[in-house]
């Protein structure tokens, strides 16, 4: 353990979810007009689905949200807790009492903001073809309600002005683009770390005038390769050839010229890309097989949570992504975005 770790290191800021995940077949898909491997919000022809899958399927409840994930999966790979900080809006009621006791025995100091406006939010994940597929309907729901006034309290302020990385993902946009813009203020000022992720190719089209004013202040961005895709045709970077877009997304203009942006695009099965100083570079994912792959949800968060135990540490971007790997690896294996305790990188 390096004696760089200290509490507080790390702040994630994103939308607490309650996960509810249950294995189906594409009918349940067809019947609420959803699709593999995706991720969108609930409209009103969605409401009835939570209800449906508690009724009806043998559900199973994970503390989620992306960002949640993965403050929580860096927790359990660092083996030290506090660490992590995690900011979000909640409901008051029993689902944020479970996201709260989930999240901090997995050591992530949580920093909830509550609301009695909207009740916490949920997701309904739906794992199809034995966990090869997953599907997200997210109902955000108390999650909207965070105000950027909670940042700004004195106990808040001090705990996310003492931070060295901040790390803020596209869904969050969603719902406090003030706040993110104002955290990537505050990182450029102290000359720290800051990091967000694409999320889903639906913030590149739907949201990118919260998204646009954000780049030039990230150091780094995580993506996969649908959602590059999608940059690429809001951007108007005129290619589909992911390393480009990568190198595309790398060069766009940055505020801080002396921290060169990294980009880092995962593909499935194939080759992690990295950009960085005008050059690519591949990372192989060591594939498993098809009868060990429970569930696949969360294995875009655990990526990142590997990465970022690794880089609070101040390791090279290899052993980063080589961990991120290696996570992602370990959470497929399991129902829910976790693994056990017993596991450890080395």
């Amino acid at each position: 353990m390096t004696s760089k770790l200290r509490d507080g290191l790390l702040i994630c800021f994103g939308n607490p979810l309650l996960d509810i995940s249950v294995n189906a077949d594409q009918s349940l898909l067809q019947k609420y007009d959803l699709k593999s491997n995706n991720a969108i919000l609930a409209e009103e022809k969605h409401k009835p689905l939570y209800e449906d899958l508690i009724k009806n399927y043998n559900v199973d409840y994970t503390a989620g949200g992306s960002a949640q994930n993965t403050a929580r999966i860096t927790e359990k790979i660092l083996k030290k807790s506090n660490v992590v900080v995690y900011i979000g809006c909640v409901g008051k009621d029993k689902y944020s009492e479970i996201l709260e006791k989930k999240a901090r025995e997995d050591g992530v100091d949580v920093r909830y903001q509550y609301t009695t406006e909207q009740p916490t939010g949920t997701c309904a994940v739906i794992i199809t073809e034995n966990g090869k597929h997953r599907s997200l309907c997210a109902n955000l729901a108390a999650a909207t309600c965070f105000t950027i006034n909670f940042v700004e309290e004195i106990e808040n302020k001090r705990i996310i002005t003492k931070a060295d990385y901040y790390y803020i993902t596209g869904f969050f946009l969603i719902v406090s683009p003030n706040t993110a813009l104002e955290i990537a203020k505050l990182a450029l000022q102290k000359n720290k770390l800051f990091m967000m992720n694409l999320s889903a190719p639906y913030i590149c089209h739907l949201f990118n005038s919260h998204l646009s004013p954000l780049i030039p202040y990230t150091d780094i961005i995580f993506g996969n390769e649908t959602e590059a895709e999608a940059f690429s045709e809001v951007y108007c970077l005129g290619t589909k050839d992911i390393k480009e877009i990568a190198l595309k997304i790398a060069n766009q203009s940055k505020h801080n010229i002396e921290k060169k942006r990294v980009v880092v695009i995962t593909q499935g099965e194939q080759p992690v890309i990295v950009a960085r100083d005008n050059v690519i570079k591949e990372f192989p994912v060591n594939l498993l097989p098809p009868e060990k792959i429970i569930d696949t949800n969360g294995a875009g968060d655990a990526f990142v949570a590997g990465f970022l135990s690794q880089l609070i540490q101040e390791k090279p971007y290899d052993v980063c992504v080589t961990c991120g790997n290696w996570a992602a690896s370990e959470v497929v294996q399991q129902s829910g975005c976790t693994f056990a305790s017993t596991k450890s990188f080395s």
